[in-house]
C-alpha cells in the first residue's frame, strides 16, 4: 500500500471531518477540563479529537452535531441487540421502578446464569461488572485450583486493562511453542479466545481448540476461554458452540447486558468448590446488579433468538462476500475473515501482524465521513446486530469500494470522492 497514497487521502479526509463535527471539537475542549484526555476511557480518545454521541436506535446512532452513522462499531461488539431495543427498553424501565441496587441476588440473576448453563454447558456462575473483572475472577479461579501463578495468554490479545502478574505469551494457533512454555512455565492456567478479535478476526486452525484442551488438560493447567467479544455474538452459546471449545472456565461480558455493564463468569463445578466452601471469595458490590440482570434477562430470551442468530449469519456472510469482491476486482493484498455477527479485512499477508495504523486511521475517518461507525485505530473490522439489514451491509460495503478506488487508482482506472 503506497504510505503516501494514505497521507494524502487522510489530510483530505481530515478536512472533512472537522467540518462536519464543530459540535464534537467543542465538546472536546469542555470535556479536557475535567475528564483526562477528554475522555471516559483511553479506547475512546482519537486524533484530532473524539466523536462525541447523542443518542441510538436500532443500527443507527447520531452525534452531537446531529450527523446519522450506520453502527458497525456498536460499542465494541457488546450490542448486539441494536440500540434501545424495546424489549431490553422495557425491562429496565420495569425494573428501575422496584430498585436499582440492593448488594443482594434478585430473581432475574438466577434466570440469567440457567439460561447461561443451557447455552456454554458450565453448570456454575458469578457474575461481574466488566469483563476486565471476569477474567481477573476467572484466573483467581485457576490460581486457588492449581496452586500456581502463572498464567499463559496468546500474544497480542487483550483480556482487559489491569495488569496480570506472572504472565507469559506465546503465538495463537502455535501448538508446538505452547507446550514448550507449559513445561518450562508450569502455568495455573491458559486464558485464549475462541477466535482472536484484538488484531481483527484470527481463527483457530483445524483441531487447535481440541489440542488445546487436551495439552492443558494432560498438564493439569486450567483452560480459560475468554468469550468477552465471541460469546452471544457468534452464537448462542459462543466459541464453545460455534467452535466447539471446551473449557474449564467461560467469562462473558459486553453483549450481556444488552448495553448495561456486566460481565460473568462460568465455571466447572470442580472449580466453584473453593468458592462455594468458602476457600476463595468473589466479591462485588455491583455484582448482578438488577438493572443489569434485568436487561440481561431480556435479551437472552426475547432477543437473542435462534432466528436472530440466522440473520447474524446471513449479514455477517454478506459482509464478507460483498467485501471480499471489492478486494478481489482491485487485486489487493488483503482478504476477509467471518465468524458470525464479526468480522474483517486483514491488509497484507500475515493477519497477526496487524496493518499500517495510518491506513487504520484512514479506514475510520473515511468510513465516519461517509455515514459508517467503525471502531477507531484499529484493524478493520465489523460487528452487525439483529438490527442490521441489507441496506445497513450495502451502505458499508459502498464506502468501502470508494477508500478502495481511492487507494488503487491506477487498478480501478477511477477514483471517487
Amino acid at each position: 500500500m503506497d504510505g503516501q497514497r494514505i497521507r494524502e487521502l487522510s489530510a483530505r479526509e481530515a478536512e472533512r471531518f472537522a467540518a462536519r463535527t464543530p459540535a464534537s471539537r467543542a465538546m472536546f475542549e469542555r470535556a479536557q477540563r475535567t475528564l483526562a484526555g477528554g475522555v471516559s476511557s483511553s479506547f475512546h480518545g482519537r486524533e484530532p479529537w473524539p466523536v462525541y454521541l447523542a443518542r441510538g436506535d436500532g443500527a443507527r446512532v447520531w452525534d452531537a452535531d446531529g450527523n446519522e452513522y450506520v453502527d458497525f462499531h456498536n460499542g465494541f461488539s457488546a450490542m448486539v441487540q441494536g440500540h434501545a431495543h424495546p424489549a431490553v427498553v422495557a425491562a429496565v424501565t420495569e425494573r428501575a421502578a422496584l430498585g436499582t441496587h440492593f448488594g443482594a441476588t434478585t430473581e432475574d440473576a438466577v434466570a440469567v446464569a440457567e439460561e447461561l448453563r443451557r447455552r456454554f454447558g458450565l453448570p456454575r456462575w458469578r457474575f461481574t461488572n466488566s469483563g476486565t473483572e471476569a477474567n481477573l475472577a476467572a484466573i483467581r479461579l485457576a490460581r486457588a485450583s492449581t496452586g500456581r501463578e502463572a498464567v499463559v495468554q496468546m500474544a497480542g490479545a487483550y483480556h482487559g486493562h489491569a495488569e496480570i502478574t506472572h504472565l507469559h505469551e506465546v503465538p495463537f494457533n502455535d501448538v508446538a511453542a505452547l507446550e514448550r512454555l507449559i513445561a518450562e512455565v508450569e502455568p495455573s492456567c491458559v486464558i485464549t479466545e475462541g477466535a482472536m478479535t484484538s488484531v481483527g478476526l484470527v481463527l483457530p486452525e483445524p483441531g487447535y481448540l481440541d489440542v488445546l484442551r487436551d495439552l492443558t488438560r494432560r498438564h493439569g493447567v486450567v483452560l480459560i476461554l475468554d468469550e468477552v467479544k465471541t460469546g452471544l455474538t457468534i452464537a448462542a452459546g459462543g466459541a464453545v458452540e460455534r467452535l466447539g471449545a471446551q473449557p474449564d472456565v467461560v467469562t462473558l461480558a459486553k453483549s450481556l447486558g444488552g448495553g448495561l455493564p456486566t460481565g460473568a463468569v462460568g465455571m466447572t463445578a470442580e472449580l466453584a468448590e473453593p468458592v462455594e466452601d468458602g476457600r476463595l471469595r468473589l466479591l462485588g458490590t455491583y455484582n448482578g446488579n438488577p438493572l443489569s440482570m434485568a436487561a440481561a434477562a431480556a435479551s437472552l430470551h426475547e432477543v437473542l433468538t435462534p432466528a436472530a442468530y440466522s440473520e447474524l449469519d446471513r449479514l455477517g456472510d454478506r459482509m464478507v462476500s460483498a467485501c471480499e469482491s471489492v478486494i478481489q476486482a482491485n487485486g489487493l493484498e488483503a482478504r476477509c475473515v467471518g465468524l458470525g455477527s464479526k468480522g474483517s479485512v486483514h491488509w497484507g499477508s500475515d493477519p497477526q501482524r496487524g496493518s499500517d495504523p495510518g491506513l487504520g486511521e484512514l479506514i475510520w475517518i473515511w468510513l465516519m465521513n461517509r455515514g459508517v461507525l467503525t471502531t477507531a485505530g484499529r484493524e478493520q473490522e465489523w460487528n452487525v446486530t439483529v438490527a442490521h439489514d441489507d441496506e445497513a451491509v450495502d451502505r458499508y460495503v459502498e464506502a468501502f469500494a470508494g477508500l478502495v478506488a481511492e487507494l488503487t487508482p491506477r487498478l480501478s482506472g477511477s477514483a471517487r470522492a
